[in-house]
């Protein structure tokens, strides 16, 4: 999956992002690519559940890829 995350800015911003989504699956591949702002993320978890746990940590994503 591939999500949008216009707020990420910084290496914060990525261990934020990382450890959120790892907080519900600790199995999950997180990349970030800080130049385009996004993360994606190969984990069991669905799409809605990954933008959640994001958006908990301040940063708001959207769905790219599937």
């Amino acid at each position: 999956m591939q999500f949008q995350v216009d707020k990420l800015s910084c290496q914060h911003c990525v261990r934020a992002v990382t450890e959120a989504i790892k907080a519900s699956d600790t199995q999950a591949a997180v990349s970030v690519d800080l130049a385009l702002k996004q993360v994606t993320v190969s984990s069991t978890l669905p799409a809605e559940r990954v933008i959640d746990a994001m958006a908990e940590e301040g940063y708001p994503a959207r769905l790219l890829v599937r």
